[in-house]
């Protein structure tokens, strides 16, 4: 039997019946099929099928698309030619989506018409288009380029991601084959069920890949089919039943939803996925519209609805619901399930218990009636029930012996209830998987206590946090928890509260009901908890959550009007985006969902809105779900200020913010300083020089140059000494002609302070300038350049031989990679890239060419010239990471956030090695060390390596225990780097810590190390100070700013202002700081018109540094020569 003859069977008895609906639930009707209906355009696409797709041996058809009203037709359609079908989520990862295409070898995609254009985009040159489309079944079918080698090495890479997780977790993985006697390698009846058995497959899945490498799992008709029959019985399916398509595609409950419904004759309700993340409208379109009768979840996907709705709608009195099934995650304790059900509810309520590797359900448990009676205790814990038809069950130890009474891990298997995992061709008869599932045994029932991914030790003690998360669902103020162990240190209950929830009581509860080592650290209130792809707890979204959660005690919560409002919210925006180092400008019409959102980053908004407001906000998750950012701002402001709101509106908060600093009057005459190059070129060779963020200089191919004694320029020539100690001072300031600058210029004043003996003593600086006596400086724009978005980037500034005018290079949210005359400002040229730009480029060996990271995962190298694409490289997720280049190999070495560092050969355009770090994505940029020859790579794991630059090998690692976003830089002794912990820590070439310096705020600043002060480092905090310190790890002075300081600092020298040594940084509100270096005293401040995330760069005269309200700026240094008073 095969799940298409189950449904062709049914069909032949109710062909006139409906038997899926869809319901948009907008102003549009519901629209329905009948059996007859869903079987004729099934043959429709069987046919086309069979003529187009060759049939050798098992045919498998990939299905990318959405859940619609053509989903069964689809789906029959593929299974009766006979082929298997794979859904594809085109919401996934590309790189999962290519690795599970390219892992199943599937040699055909049918692709959702309105989709084709994400499918190419996601997928460029994997698949050669059939011309032959399908218009009234809504359908193309694509052909797999077998010769791709891009996806053969993102195959590659995906799986060496993964790597890790195989040494750490042993040889035997959840879903990995035990033979029934442990011993032998088949039964004793000696069979085997074959993958290669024609027609024997129904579909193909793959794991989440959470316990290591993404597993693709082929199911047979035979392991299947037994479920649907199973579970049809048990839930009493009929032709008047209504199920509803709660899974996704890629979750194998979707196909015994799919199954159970047309194979009886029954309805299934399919609906968009937005509308499963709002409660409000999904249970209106099960329960009042469509009065859904059965509905299989998980318990985390009851929860969302709240329990207002649970009790008022799933679980009423008069529900329409007979059956509620939950699987896939912990059964909700009897305390919880009693307070939802009305006594006079008559639902019938399943535990289901699973795994993927052996698709489906494996047992079944039905809740007695009694249990719900008023005199029952109520923590009774629930088993699993027992096994479904086919399906084996047995508990084992750690020696794998059979667990008759006590604890041991869950094996699942049965003589046919077998799946085909990876490249698994043959499997024997009775094969049993493992779960990583542990279970007690108790009068031979089976109760649950938790994966083995969540035991944890803390405080000496070994237990599994689930046994927290079990106790506080208990409470009667508790909607819904979940618990995660945040970096492995702190233990986090997040509770979605019932209204009456007080956070003090609520851990005074917990502690008399739990030993003193499985109670919190923290309770962290939230909306509602967020949910994966399958309707499972995301636990990496949670801790994002309490990131986000700590970010927001720096922030101060009280809000002055609907002004900043709206600039809060923007920042929240970009926060949960991902996005928070984009300058870019919000658009008032964006839309959340379709600016890179989506339903669990929805959620996150939301509670980050109501944290920083302090108020419930009923009705905002649809406003954000289906509405622009002004809506939401409007929104939120009839709730927060609806006496402000008459008064204010957006355009009139945009017009303040724009219009605040409109300018300075130019006063007095000034004298314009110009910096000249006089470079000397070594013979045959491109000489150029090369400025970026924190001081490092990049020179090649020059000799050393000899210049007027006021105007010197001093350059190393050995191409193998450390780039960031290269000996140069910046070309020096000479009087030039005076020249007039328009007013509508901003101006910068830099004042020189009376004049101070050099302090090595601990002085606090604060922004206030005064007693001026001396030159006065001022900077004014000489130009900026429009972007389109936000500049997080940090300029690269590239001066060439004289005959040719320097540019500067930056990249923007808005994908454009930009190519600046330094002196003009006149775009050279402009490339749009795949997706967002926060890498900084950088300059490769020769000079013809410009590398950069992008958010599509794709390392640029671009032609210096005119922005033609040289090369790209594909890594496996986003690279925010800025390049370096070896000045003696020309060799490129960048970071990814899919936890790898890579050296790359830009000329023969290949992947010299990469080196995995250990699970952390590197997000901060590679420092290279010529004495000795080291790489030094910071993750966001809190990993320190030093690698071989040639070999890739590790030399050492330091775990620091919190996330690294800073750069490393080093000298000759040392390498620093900061850290989100408050400190700036200090190495040893030979990976011994020598000192570490506290602030009070996390530091994302790089540290900048110059030639210019051989003994001090620079670096900014979230604390608001820019922090000097000298080489022991002393602090010399720190200088408070008017806002955190996530930028690196730059160092430079004029000779025109007495050869003082000054410092520019920049903080996140906007200010640009000039202060002595030497003392930390103020020489001048002002404010670019927007969040500044990029660092400053400086060469001559000329200040470089890219804002969030689209542009990037450069401001020329002036001397006025006039007191100010």
């Amino acid at each position: 039997m095969t799940l298409q003859e189950l449904v062709n069977r049914a069909a032949s008895l109710y062909s006139d019946r409906k038997a899926v609906w869809f319901d948009e639930c907008n102003d549009k009707p519901p629209t329905f099929y009948t059996y007859a209906t869903v079987v004729k355009l099934a043959v429709e696409l069987t046919d086309f099928l069979q003529k187009h797709c060759e049939q050798q041996g098992n045919l498998e058809i990939g299905l990318y698309c959405y859940p619609g009203i053509d989903l069964p037709s689809w789906i029959l359609g593929i299974l009766q030619v006979p082929a298997a079908y794979s859904p594809i989520d085109p919401d996934a990862p590309p790189m999962l989506s290519a690795y599970f295409m390219k892992k199943s070898n599937l040699q055909h995609i049918l692709v959702e018409n309105d989709k084709i254009n994400k499918f190419q985009m996601s997928h460029a040159g994997f698949f050669c288009h059939n011309s032959s489309t399908i218009e009234h079944i809504g359908l193309t079918l694509f052909q797999m380029n077998v010769s791709n080698t891009d996806l053969n090495s993102q195959v590659d890479n995906m799986k060496s991601k993964y790597e890790p997780f195989k040494a750490a977790t042993g040889n035997l993985q959840p879903g990995y084959t035990i033979c029934p006697d442990q011993t032998k390698a088949k039964t004793s009846e000696g069979g085997y069920m074959d993958v290669g058995r024609k027609d024997s497959l129904a579909y193909i899945l793959h794991t989440s890949g959470t316990t290591g490498i993404p597993k693709i799992v082929r199911v047979p008709h035979k392991c299947i089919v037994p479920n649907i029959q199973h579970l049809k019985s048990i839930f009493q399916i009929t032709q008047d039943d209504m199920l509803f398509l709660a899974s996704p595609l890629t979750f194998d409950p979707s196909v015994v939803e799919l199954f159970l419904a047309l194979s009886s004759g029954a309805s299934i309700l399919v609906v968009p996925n937005t509308i499963k993340m709002m409660p409000v409208e999904l249970s209106a379109a099960l329960f009042r519209h469509h009065h859904v009768t059965v509905l299989q979840a998980t318990p985390t996907l009851l929860r969302r609805f709240g329990s207002h709705i649970i009790r008022s709608a799933v679980l009423s009195a008069n529900s329409s619901l007979r059956v509620l099934a939950l699987g896939g995650e912990a059964f909700p304790v009897l305390n919880l399930l009693k307070s939802w059900k009305h006594k006079e509810n008559k639902t019938s309520i399943f535990n289901l218990y699973g795994i993927t590797e052996v698709s489906s359900w494996a047992t079944c448990y039905k809740i007695p009636e009694e249990v719900f009676s008023a005199d029952l205790r109520t923590d009774l814990p629930i088993p699993l029930g027992s096994p479904l038809l086919g399906t084996k069950v047995e508990v084992r130890d750690t020696n794998g012996s059979a667990v008759l009474e006590g604890e041991g891990q869950i094996f699942i298997g049965g003589e046919e209830r077998i799946c085909f995992l990876d490249d698994e061709i043959t499997v024997p008869l009775g094969t049993m998987r493992e779960t990583g599932d542990f279970v007690r045994v108790q009068n031979s029932k089976l109760f649950f206590l938790g994966r083995k991914d969540n035991q944890i030790k803390r405080h000496g003690k070994r237990f599994n946090i689930e046994c927290l998360q079990q106790a506080a669902e208990d409470l009667c103020q508790v909607e819904a928890c979940s618990v995660t162990w945040y970096q492995q240190e702190k233990l986090i209950l997040f509770v979605v509260p019932k209204d009456d929830l007080e956070e003090r009581e609520t851990l005074k509860e917990l502690q008399k009901r739990l030993p003193a080592y499985a109670v919190p650290d923290e309770l962290v209130l939230i909306k509602a908890l967020p949910l994966t792809s399958h309707g499972k707890v995301d636990i990496s979204e949670l801790n994002k959550i309490y990131q986000n959660h700590l970010n927001s005690r720096r922030r101060d919560s009280k809000l002055s009007g609907a002004e900043e409002l709206w600039e809060r919210l923007q920042y929240l925006w970009k926060s949960v985006l991902g996005v928070l180092d984009d300058s870019t400008r919000i658009s008032k019409d964006a839309v959340f969902l379709y600016s890179g959102g989506d339903s669990l980053k929805a959620l996150r908004f939301y509670d980050e809105i109501e944290m920083l407001v302090g108020k419930a906000v009923p009705g905002l998750l649809e406003v954000i779900l289906s509405h622009s950012i002004e809506e939401v701002y409007r929104h939120i402001l009839k709730i927060l200020f609806p006496d402000e709101n008459r008064l204010m509106n957006y355009d009139s908060v945009m017009k303040r913010k724009l219009s605040g600093n409109s300018g300075e009057n130019f006063h007095g005459k000034c004298i314009k300083l110009k910096s000249e190059r006089g470079l000397e070129v070594a013979s045959g060779l491109i000489p150029f020089i090369a400025v970026s963020r924190g001081n490092n200089f990049f020179s090649m191919n020059f000799t050393k140059s000899f210049m007027q004694p006021h105007n010197t320029v001093q350059v190393g020539v050995e191409v193998l000494q450390q780039p960031s100690f290269l000996h140069l001072v910046t070309p020096s300031i000479m009087k030039s002609h005076v020249q007039g600058y328009e007013t509508e210029n901003r101006i910068l004043t830099v004042m020189n302070k009376a004049s101070k003996p050099d302090c090595c003593s601990v002085q606090q600086i604060h922004a206030e300038c005064s007693n001026v006596t001396m030159a006065e400086l001022e900077l004014g724009i000489r130009w900026k350049s429009n972007t389109r978005k936000c500049v997080d980037a940090s300029p690269l500034i590239v001066i060439p031989s004289k005959e040719v005018s320097a540019s500067v290079y930056v990249g923007s949210h808005s994908h454009a990679m930009q190519a600046i005359d330094l002196d003009l400002g006149e775009i050279k040229w402009e490339k749009n890239l795949g997706d967002r730009i926060e890498s900084s480029a950088c300059i490769s060996k020769c000079g013809n060419f410009i590398v950069v990271g992008c958010y599509d995962g794709l390392v640029y190298v671009l032609q210096s010239s005119d922005g033609e694409i040289h090369w790209t490289f594909v890594t496996e997720d986003a690279v925010k990471s800025s390049a370096v280049v070896d000045p003696s190999s020309g060799l490129v070495y960048i970071g990814s956030h899919d936890e790898h560092v890579y050296a790359l050969d830009i000329y023969k355009k290949a992947c010299i090695w990469k080196l995995h770090c250990e699970g952390g994505a590197v997000f901060s940029s590679p420092c290279l060390s010529s004495f000795p020859h080291h790489l030094y790579v910071a993750t966001l794991r809190g990993l320190l390596l030093a690698v071989n630059p040639v070999t890739g090998n590790k030399i050492w690692k330091s775990f620091l225990g919190k996330p690294l976003f800073s750069s490393p830089h080093c000298n000759e002794k040392y390498i620093c780097v900061g850290c989100v912990d408050g400190n700036l820590y200090c190495y040893s070439h030979s990976g011994e810590k020598v000192w570490q310096f506290s602030t009070n705020g996390p530091v994302f600043s790089s540290p900048c190390i110059s030639s210019l002060t051989k003994q001090e480092i620079f670096f900014g905090s979230h604390d608001c100070f820019i922090y000097c310190c000298n080489m022991e790890g002393n602090l010399l002075w720190k200088f408070e700013a008017t806002s955190s300081v996530y930028g690196t600092p730059f160092v430079f020298q004029s000779d025109n202002l007495k050869n003082k040594i000054l410092l520019a940084a920049v903080s996140t509100d906007g200010k640009v700081w000039i202060l002595n270096a030497k003392s930390g005293t103020a020489e001048g401040v002002d404010k670019l018109p927007g969040e500044v995330f990029s660092s400053p760069v400086v060469w001559g005269t000329k200040l470089l540094v890219g804002c969030r309200n689209d542009y990037v700026y450069c401001l020329d240094l002036y001397i006025t020569g006039k007191k100010k008073s």
